[in-house]
């Protein structure tokens, strides 16, 4: 595969994985036992929600980046 397509590929996965992410990290955002938290307990799962979606992306953007072959 052409490395023109795994990008074309892995940009349309990465924007339905980001919304989907968004929605369930707002949900769990609003759930009860993290609105219950202490200050520093909730900007410590706010911080984390925030940045655990690049984490399962990290194979699909060594793909997307992989040379023709």
């Amino acid at each position: 595969m052409k490395r023109r397509t795994r990008k074309l590929l892995g940009t349309a996965f990465i924007i339905a994985f980001v919304v989907i992410y968004a929605l369930v990290a707002m949900a769990l955002a609003q759930s009860r036992p993290l609105q219950e938290a202490s200050g520093i307990v909730q900007g410590i799962g706010y911080a984390l929600l925030g940045l655990l979606w690049i984490i399962p992306l990290f194979p699909l953007i060594s793909w997307m980046e992989r040379k023709d072959e």
